[in-house]
């Protein structure tokens, strides 16, 4: 079966508030939920995306598999009851999942690791809350899970709405996940228990910043299925980035990762000519996201000390040595703010709509095969970037960026594309290309750089040289 549900974070101030609000009238549901997860020593279950658990459920012990689905929505899921009154959980057998298909990538994995036993990870141990409630023709499952993940000698806490589908349409599922971002200021949560779980047996105390993913594509697609494909892609870089982003615990490369899923979807979205669900194009709120972002990754990268770029800079100008003296501002940015605001929390949902399978088929609005269409696009696009490349010195501050976000955007479409064109040609083409947009990068920290030199007075006791460094570094920055 296909489990249909979302998660979200829920703000400490709106705990209690919003646990009443799913209660309703009447008393809801109470459950205490003890279960055991289980993998190899070489954690080849969370690496495959599968979780493997045992929970007990009232008086019964069920066993569930989970695996990973093809949206940002859908879930594979399989229960079975193994045995009940027991006082102690009973041992799993994964043939149970046998004939379903997380059942046979779980046991395919398995065969290929003979020599790794599953074994007991982590636990959990949660109070559930659950009500269900009609939505039109749906039936939603609301649950508020409290509690904690026992891992090794951690305890990592958990409070959690889950919004779960039993009947009805997906799109129902986040209807319903509007009203609670509009009332009670949840934030989506692509983390699983399962996931939070495995970090520490792996060293970390938090997600790791996830990075763009490759889609393939195939030429017999119509460009309406292979839109959705290239927007899941981004929008699971987008969402799992902004789930860790949410929390308030992140490092810099969760902001950087986000913002890049955030340039790739609008690459792809003006590779399709799509404008998406709602009023609003998807690219205009993906832009507001990145904006907002902005601030964020400026204070990132001046707090790290603005780099090798700068350094060679410098010391091209005869002014070695000054990186230290430089002023690093004070930026008051909040990533996880901006990322649970309102209007991003809305965004986030429009993305998972996009992606899932429209109710009937659609026609192609043109004949023209994908791998033809995309190829014509791609070229007029390389096209104007040569162009701009090859009077570079002639650019002022304002065409140098633009050019940067065009080889940006012609890498991510290139990217989107590679399946459908010969890949050592693909391999040939990307490498410059990649460097090139290394290089702009660079010096465009040289830029951000500068705008936060300032000239300091002489009662100031600062480096003289911070006075004429802005202009001496115009020239480098080329």
């Amino acid at each position: 079966m296909r489990e249909v549900e979302l998660k979200f974070q829920i703000p400490e101030a709106q705990r209690d508030a919003l646990a009443r609000a799913v209660a309703g009238r009447t008393p809801a549901r109470r459950e205490k939920l003890v279960a055991l997860y289980f993998d190899t020593p070489g954690r080849a279950l969370a690496q495959a995306a599968l979780a493997l658990r045992i929970r007990r459920e009232g008086g019964r012990w069920v066993q569930t598999l989970k695996g990973a689905g093809d949206d940002g929505l859908t879930r594979l899921e399989h229960n079975v009851v193994l045995a009940r009154r027991s006082g102690s959980a009973p041992a799993p057998d994964v043939a149970l999942h046998a004939g379903t298909p997380a059942g046979e990538q779980l046991i395919g994995l398995l065969d290929a690791h003979p020599d790794e036993p599953l074994g007991t990870v982590y636990a959990t141990e949660v109070l559930r809350q659950r009500r269900q409630v009609r939505r039109g023709p749906a039936t939603l499952e609301l649950c508020v899970d409290r509690g904690r993940i026992h891992a090794g000698d951690r305890a990592l806490p958990v409070c959690e709405l889950e919004i779960e589908l039993i009947k009805g349409a997906p799109p129902a599922v986040i209807d319903e996940a509007r009203r609670w971002i509009d009332g009670f200021g949840v934030a989506l949560d692509a983390r699983t228990k399962a996931g939070r779980g495995a970090l520490p047996a792996r060293g970390l105390a938090l997600a790791p910043p996830q990075s763009a993913r490759g889609v393939l594509l195939d030429a017999a697609m119509s460009a309406g299925a292979a839109r959705r494909a290239v927007i899941r892609t981004c929008a699971d870089q987008i969402i799992r980035n902004a789930s860790q982003v949410a929390t308030g615990t992140h490092g810099p490369e969760h902001v950087h990762q986000l913002r890049v899923g955030l340039r790739r979807l609008r690459s792809a979205l003006q590779l399709f000519d799509a404008a998406g669900p709602g009023d609003t194009p998807p690219g205009d709120r993906a832009a507001a996201l990145f904006r907002s972002l902005g601030a964020a990754r400026d204070a990132d990268v001046l707090r790290a000390g603005f780099g090798p770029a700068l350094d060679a800079a410098l010391q091209a100008a005869g002014m070695e040595g000054l990186a230290g003296a430089l002023p690093v501002p004070a930026l008051p940015a909040s990533a996880a703010d901006a990322v649970r605001a309102a209007a991003a929390q809305h965004f986030l949902l429009d993305l998972i709509a996009a992606g899932l399978e429209p109710a009937v088929a659609e026609p192609d609005a043109e004949a023209t095969p994908l791998r033809e269409r995309l190829a014509g696009r791609i070229g007029r696009w390389h096209r104007r970037a040569a162009r701009d490349a090859a009077g570079y010195e002639a650019l002022d501050d304002e065409g140098r960026h633009a050019l940067r976000k065009r080889i940006k955007r012609l890498r991510y479409a290139v990217e989107f594309s590679a399946a459908l064109f010969p890949a050592r040609a693909v391999r040939r083409y990307l490498l410059p290309l990649k460097a090139l947009q290394e290089r702009l990068g660079e010096i465009n920290d040289v830029g951000l750089a500068l705008g936060g030199i300032g000239a300091p007075r002489a009662s100031d006791g600062g480096d003289p040289r911070l006075a004429i460094a802005p202009g001496s570094l115009s020239g480098p920055r080329a």
